[in-house]
């Protein structure tokens, strides 16, 4: 192109560009909005500024930015509003000031509203099954809220619904923050739905925009048929499931093949279960509810617990429903208590609770309680093993360690169970009883006479030698009587040095022999132990002799 084309097409854009700005109008300085609305949780909103030249946007809010800050010409702007952290509204205002004339400005206002009360859940319902493992046995409940609040579980469904309620840290004022409840169930045993409807119940009286409850429903459990040979087998089935049995019943087959189950063989219950041993389980419940349809049973068995040691367990009082019981082991399961119902077992005639954690003896076994109980066995309920009570801080130790007899309460205890004459045995061997054995002397039970004791007695003799006179008649029919291995110190009573059966129950073993040191630190063991049982034989001359019992060796 030559120089003098070139000339022309610089004139003719210089012409171009004249016309045109002589057609454009001015830009008139102004902003498309007047009101910005906002909610609390904040967020971001656009708006056109109009200008012809540069302009800058102001606030003295510290809530509300705007982007871009300054430009030059019409463009469209950003503005970004913080969450609030108040219940009320708040009010903000944006002045787009030009740069060029400062008589040309525009504001507009920001208004945000404060959050309401409101306490919410993700979700309303919670449908839950009638049965799952221990530890799958809870479920969790997010809550979103701005205000505290407790939970207030309906009349009644305590037994089966508990919670534990997370911290809520409500630092954020308005701002609504999640609290997670905890909530655990238990077993539904019954053919019927539960239904529990949780309130979620603010702590202050205020007015809730939004308020949600939870509906927890749980599934009914499938009927077991009461007082038939199928219900039995079905319980033990249920019962097994609930302990958390390590073995399982062979319920493929037959229930009169099962290990450990005993049938009734005639009678009126023929068919059903006389005797089932629940044994290696783990559990941190009542005996299950399932227990109480094997009505016809004369005999059950459940120990073993796992961890049993740990364990602070009731009996419950389902197992309390079984009247017709005569045999009853609880070992090892870690009972620490019996449910108040037990006495309505009173046909037991034998009662099994070794090895558990009892921290005192219960209060309800007594003989008017249970009259045809005639043998007792709670032996080795110890948590643990301290040597030395004295130099141990812990206290939950159990072994009866709350029935000290230099106290009313332990004294008393412990003698209404040498009261317990029906007993043939009787074994508290393995605990921490300890203080001096009572005398009995002063509890008005009859002594022993001489026709009770002739047979063993010298030969020609007609009435009790002086050393017999006026001693009580404790655990008169007992075979078996153990007490040793515990912290008992002091003297041996009469009652035992003069017992017409103190040589068949193996004293220098089972009663004589105690270890470790008592609380006040005095090392246990009777002042009064004797040497040998010659004494004894010389009182009862033709009594036959028991050779381990001649000598303390």
């Amino acid at each position: 192109m030559n120089m003098k084309m070139t000339k022309i097409f610089i004139i003719a854009a210089a012409l171009v560009a004249v016309v045109a700005c002589k057609q454009n109008p001015l830009v008139e300085f102004n902003v498309d909005e007047k009101t910005i609305a906002v909610g609390a949780e904040g967020g971001e909103r656009t708006f056109n500024v109009s200008a012809a030249g540069s302009w800058v946007a102001m606030t003295e809010s510290p809530w509300i930015s705007v982007s871009p800050a300054n430009g030059r010409g019409s463009q469209a702007c950003s503005i970004k509003v913080d969450s609030t952290l108040a219940f009320d509204q708040r009010t903000g205002v944006v002045r787009i000031q030009s740069l060029d004339n400062s008589d040309d400005k525009m504001d507009f206002e920001v208004v945000q509203n404060g959050f309401d009360y409101q306490l919410t859940l993700k979700e309303v319902r919670k449908d839950i099954e009638d049965y799952a493992a221990y530890n799958d046995r809870h479920f969790e409940v997010k809550v979103k809220t701005n205000v505290d609040f407790d939970v207030v579980l309906p009349e009644g469904t305590s037994s089966w619904l508990s919670y534990k309620k997370s911290a809520l840290n409500l630092d954020r004022g308005s701002r609504p923050r999640e609290a997670v409840v905890r909530f655990d169930w238990r077993v539904n045993s019954r053919d019927v739905e539960r239904i529990a409807d949780v309130v979620f119940q603010p702590k202050e009286d205020v007015q809730m925009a939004k308020h949600d409850g939870l509906k927890v429903v749980q599934k009914a459990a499938l009927p077991i048929p009461e007082n038939t040979a199928a219900g039995d087998s079905l319980a033990i089935l249920a019962v097994s499931r609930a302990l958390g049995m390590f073995t399982e019943f062979e319920s493929s087959e037959k229930m009169e093949y099962w290990s450990n189950v005993k049938l009734w063989k005639e009678g009126p219950d023929k068919g059903r279960v006389k005797y089932v041993q629940f044994f290696m389980f783990k559990t941190q419940e009542v005996i299950p509810f399932e227990i109480q349809y094997l009505t016809a049973a004369e005999e059950i068995a459940i120990y073993s617990n796992a961890n049993h040691f740990l364990r602070s367990l009731s009996t419950g009082e389902h197992i309390t429903k079984l009247t017709n019981l005569k045999r009853l082991t609880i070992g090892a399961y870690g009972l620490t208590e019996l449910h108040p119902d037990f006495v309505n077992l009173k046909n037991l005639e034998y009662l099994d609770l070794s090895s558990n954690c009892f921290q005192e003896i219960p209060e309800i076994l007594t003989q008017e309680n249970f009259p045809n109980l005639h043998s007792l066995v709670m032996n080795a309920n110890q948590r643990y093993t301290v040597y030395d009570l004295s130099n141990d801080t812990r206290e939950n130790v159990g072994g009866f360690i709350n029935d000290d007899l230099n106290t009313d309460k332990g004294m008393k205890a412990f003698k209404n169970i040498l009261k317990w004459d029906n007993l043939d045995t009787l074994r508290l061997s393995v605990n921490y009883l300890q203080g001096e054995l009572p005398e009995m002397t002063d509890e008005g039970l009859p002594t022993w006479t001489f026709e009770e004791l002739k047979d063993s007695l010298a030969t020609g003799l007609t009435e009790l030698p002086a050393e017999l006179q006026n001693v009580p008649k404790v655990l008169p029919n007992a075979k078996f009587f153990a007490i040793n291995f515990n912290r008992f110190t002091g003297r041996l009573p009469e009652w035992i040095l003069k017992h017409p059966k103190l040589d068949i129950w193996a004293p220098y073993s089972l009663i004589f022999s105690q270890e470790g040191k008592t609380r006040d630190g005095r090392n246990a063991g009777f002042s009064n132990e004797p040497t040998s049982l010659d004494e004894y034989y010389q009182l009862y001359q033709n009594k036959k002799y028991n050779p381990n019992n001649t000598n303390a060796n």
